[in-house]
């Protein structure tokens, strides 16, 4: 689903959330596509001797939920990444479902910026990603008919 809100319509306190379970190929793809071949991400082995006791997944995979919920729900199409604090609290395991919930904290009329409050929650309802972000809502140049 991708929404489209106009900047004018959003208020601070708006709130949207995106879910997901992290499954193997996830971890795999992102290590392909990012190169982050890191070990406690892709070998079961060698994160069973780490303090997780197993594979973990990619925080910048995890954290990339966040972008997803800007692009297509709030503020929606034509989102551009400004900034982004991240602080990583607890680790994800694969099989784990977690949301990104992110928060209009901020609205700044005259760059057409939004700044939220972002967090990612795992299953059992802990925090494992905090941070604010800000973003800006472009202006389509695309005539509509």
């Amino acid at each position: 689903m991708l929404l489209d809100r106009s900047f004018e319509e959003i208020k601070v306190g708006d709130q949207e959330v995106f879910s997901k379970t992290f499954h193997e190929s996830d971890v795999i793809t992102f290590a392909n596509l990012s190169g982050d071949q890191n070990l406690i991400h892709t070998c079961e082995e060698f994160a069973s001797r780490s303090q997780f006791k197993k594979r973990i997944v990619h925080g910048m995979l995890t954290a990339s939920l966040i972008s997803t919920v800007f692009g297509t729900l709030l503020p929606g199409a034509n989102t551009v990444y400004l900034s982004q604090d991240l602080r990583f609290l607890a680790p994800v395991y694969l099989e784990d479902t977690v949301k990104a919930v992110v928060e209009v904290i901020e609205k700044k009329e005259e760059k057409r910026t939004l700044t939220f409050k972002t967090q990612v929650i795992n299953q059992h309802g802990q925090v494992v990603i905090s941070g604010q972000a800000k973003v800006m809502k472009a202006v389509s140049l695309l005539a509509t008919a």
